[in-house]
């Protein structure tokens, strides 16, 4: 029987079994190569390797002249120096690729903040310093590049109010490893990022302790309600480094966070959270600020823009100026709070055919998602007494998911009273030094609470 299937494969013409050979993965390739000598040297066709040089490495022909090797070679010389990282490889190469052709064009100064990536062996020099693994698809990523120089801004994203500004580095390995955490509420956690002006950091755990989960990354939140300093709640922001890196690429590529005076604000925008009135056009772009927010006692910080745009084609008689605005708030019971005032942030902005205006202000809530809508009240300037409202959308604040420390979770005779922030107020107004908060809720929406 092994002679016949033998003979048979002998006689078959190349095109119909390369053919089935190119549906085949690399490890079925090399299986299949000990079979016969016929698929012994079907195997190794050129056009079979450049396809998985493709698909696993993202190489291309340039790469292959540079080398001067044979696909196969080419694919042998990759597996045998980035073979663990097979799985992880093509996402985080993409992704890097991405960011850097992105940034290159946007603010092309960032670029130069790049590290070139470490070489495995330092990799397990890390490792044996902080007595830990790290995970597979981390070392991949750091083998492409090894985060960034400690400069500002940061490649992680910025955010910046009047008297707040925060922009995070992607540390190095080595400046990671010396962050390296083994106090308690904080074990086995590596800085994954770090921000000079708040020292803000998040990090990865690298083992599944203190409740937290192999891998997942988030911005620590100590417990001010809990007299154990090691009582820290969480923030989660990725469930392992290749979702969290990649989804933050995506956005930033996308146009989703908005590059502004050469830095990446993670302002996130709901494209249905845009409204038209007339010829004037609203939309909204919010973020959350982890570092002035806790989970106990529950205080939740958001900062929204708002881009004000009158169309280029609106006629020159319907130049107009803003008044003052009126907002209507919902809180997480369904309770509505509807609050007036002059102007945005002390500004009555005059609109002409194509002007923009963009205001930044933030609000602070008790509850994990709320939601706020409203409209501004302008007249026209060639006639005061014509007077019109335009839109606002409604745009909805949710708080990201999170965890509580282990703490209080096993504090099972420690009972807390419930927080609450009735006090509610329209940040519009705000100015450097006035944060004061109001409560917006989400009925409908998605409310995390806890992971």
């Amino acid at each position: 029987m092994a002679t016949s299937i033998a003979l048979s494969l002998d006689n078959l013409p190349s095109d119909p079994l390369l053919l089935v050979l190119s549906f085949l993965d690399f490890r079925d390739l090399i299986s299949c190569s000990f079979v016969s000598r016929r698929l012994n040297e079907l195997t190794g066709h050129n056009p079979l390797w450049k396809r998985l040089c493709q698909t696993h490495w993202l190489l291309t022909e340039a790469d292959k002249t540079h080398r001067g090797l044979a696909w196969k070679e080419l694919f042998r010389e990759y597996y045998a120096d980035l073979g663990r990282y097979i799985d992880y490889y093509k996402p985080l190469k993409k992704a890097w690729d991405d960011l850097k052709n992105y940034l290159n064009q946007k603010c092309p100064r960032m670029i130069a903040s790049l590290k070139e990536g470490v070489r495995e062996e330092e990799l397990d020099t890390i490792e044996a310093q902080i007595g830990c693994k790290l995970p597979n698809d981390y070392r991949c990523s750091y083998r492409i590049h090894n985060g960034q120089k400690l400069v500002v801004p940061g490649l992680m994203g910025s955010m910046a109010l009047s008297n707040h500004y925060r922009s995070e580095d992607l540390l190095d390995i080595e400046t990671a490893a010396g962050g390296f955490q083994q106090r308690k509420g904080m074990r086995q956690c590596l800085p994954l990022t770090f921000c000079f002006h708040t020292g803000l950091s998040q990090y990865m755990a690298l083992e599944s302790t203190e409740g937290r989960t192999r891998s997942e990354i988030f911005y620590q939140c100590p417990d001010q309600l809990a007299q154990d300093p090691s009582a820290i709640d969480m923030f989660i922001t990725g469930p392992n480094f290749t979702e969290w890196f990649t989804s933050y690429v995506d956005n930033v590529v996308t146009g989703e966070y908005p590059i502004i005076r050469d830095q990446i604000f993670r302002y996130v925008h709901d494209k249905r959270c845009v409204a038209t009135t007339g010829d004037i056009t609203v939309s909204v772009s919010t973020s959350f600020l982890p570092e002035l927010s806790s989970v106990h006692p529950p205080h939740f910080f958001f900062t929204y823009r708002i881009r004000i745009e009158m169309a280029k084609s609106a006629l020159p008689e319907n130049a107009c100026q803003l008044d003052s605005r009126y907002w209507k708030i919902t809180n997480a019971n369904g309770n509505v709070e509807e609050v007036r005032g002059p102007g945005v942030v002390g500004e009555f902005p005059v609109m002409t055919p194509g002007k923009v205006h963009e205001y930044a202000s933030c609000t602070t809530f008790s509850t994990t998602s709320e939601y706020m809508e409203g409209h501004y009240t302008f007249h026209r300037l060639k006639n005061k007494e014509e007077v019109f409202d335009v839109s606002i959308p409604r745009f909805h604040m949710v708080c990201p998911p999170f965890r509580e420390s282990m703490v209080r979770s096993s504090s099972v005779s420690e009972v807390s009273a419930p927080y609450d922030e009735e006090n509610s107020s329209d940040t519009d107004d705000y100015e450097e030094g006035d944060m004061r908060g109001m409560n917006m809720a989400d009925p409908g929406g998605r409310c995390p609470r806890h992971v």
